[in-house]
């Protein structure tokens, strides 16, 4: 019945330019993607599941249950809120976190399984196989790819390279020439592997599928490990202090890159990313964003009572465990 009424529209329109219309009225154009969003009232976000202190911290038992906190939790309930504010119909917005491998992350939002990942990710690092990806403002500028070492002679042989090396006028060979000879580890799919793979050479790079397997790999041994410096620095100074940072002449961390930190949605959902971007716009304008990152990078606190009170709950399915770091080997041909 309502194919032959279509047939008898499309005759009865035809040579008036109607009959698309028509058509649309009774088949309206599909909703974007912030309306489908309101319609189940639940946000798909990416998390990593291998911790990426301050951003992400290892998710705990609570008497609720899974929870996960840190930096990036607290932002994905601001994305949350913020799109509660925008559904017309009045829909609470529930964030619904998926904790997956890090190198995962990016296959799923591929596959239409997210609306958005969030894990202190590099808006700025070139990397191969991403395309179809799309980054929002940075909400952290003062990110970077530094290094530790644990054995004191591997650090004194590093200062000393570091020092030869600052003596010489500027040279982009510099982190080449300063860590050949070392056994480099960089976790897997993160920009700190993407770094090492461009740009060193004459290094034996251990790629890991956690940091904290770098930190306990002790088949490959590892002299350096190259990660997020803001990671760096907090996992050194409170939570792994048998680890040193690689410090510059001036006492600053030697550091090989500079990086900002991004949401990272589907490049075709321009609503979402308008959402997103405004609302760290405003997040950044009224100090409230500044407020955040001080309160995760330089208050004291201890995580597991933050997470019992304000972490979220994740969908544990398919989720690897996440006492299980996974293990570190050699990349061949570096």
């Amino acid at each position: 019945m309502q194919a032959s009424l279509l047939l008898v529209m499309g005759l009865a329109l035809q040579g008036c330019g109607l009959v698309v219309d028509a058509i649309q009225l009774i088949y309206p154009v599909t909703t974007d993607e912030l309306d489908k969003i309101c319609t189940r009232g639940r946000l798909h976000v990416g998390m990593a599941i291998e911790p990426r202190r301050p951003f992400v911290f290892p998710a705990i038992y609570t008497d609720e249950g899974l929870r996960v906190t840190g930096m990036d939790v607290e932002l994905v309930r601001e994305i949350a809120d913020a799109l509660s504010r925008r559904c017309k119909n009045g829909q609470t917005i529930t964030p619904v976190l998926n904790l997956v491998r890090f190198r995962d992350l990016f296959v799923q939002l591929n596959e239409g399984k997210l609306d958005l990942f969030v894990s202190g990710v590099s808006a700025n690092i070139p990397a191969l196989g991403r395309d179809g990806l799309a980054y929002s403002m940075p909400y952290f500028f003062d990110g970077g790819i530094g290094g530790i070492t644990q054995r004191s002679e591997v650090n004194e042989r590093l200062r000393a390279q570091l020092r030869e090396q600052l003596e010489k006028p500027e040279s982009l060979a510099m982190p080449k020439q300063i860590l050949a000879g070392f056994a480099v580890a960089v976790q897997e799919g993160t920009s700190a592997q993407m770094y090492a793979e461009a740009n060193l050479t004459g290094i034996k790079l251990v790629v890991c599928d956690s940091l904290p397997a770098a930190f306990e790999s002790e088949d490959p041994a590892i002299d350096v490990i190259l990660s997020q410096q803001p990671v760096l620095q907090f996992m050194v100074t409170r939570v792994r202090k048998d680890w040193h940072q690689i410090l510059m002449k001036t006492g600053k961390p030697w550091t090989v890159t500079r990086e900002q930190y991004a949401v990272v949605m589907a490049e075709d959902n321009y609503r979402l990313r308008w959402l997103v971007n405004d609302l760290l716009f405003q997040l950044e304008d009224s100090g409230r964003l500044a407020k955040i990152r001080r309160r995760w990078l330089e208050e004291d606190y201890a995580f597991p009572r933050r997470a019992a009170a304000e972490g979220l709950p994740f969908d544990v399915k398919g989720m690897v465990t996440h006492y299980d770091q996974g293990t570190c080997r050699v990349r061949a041909g570096q």
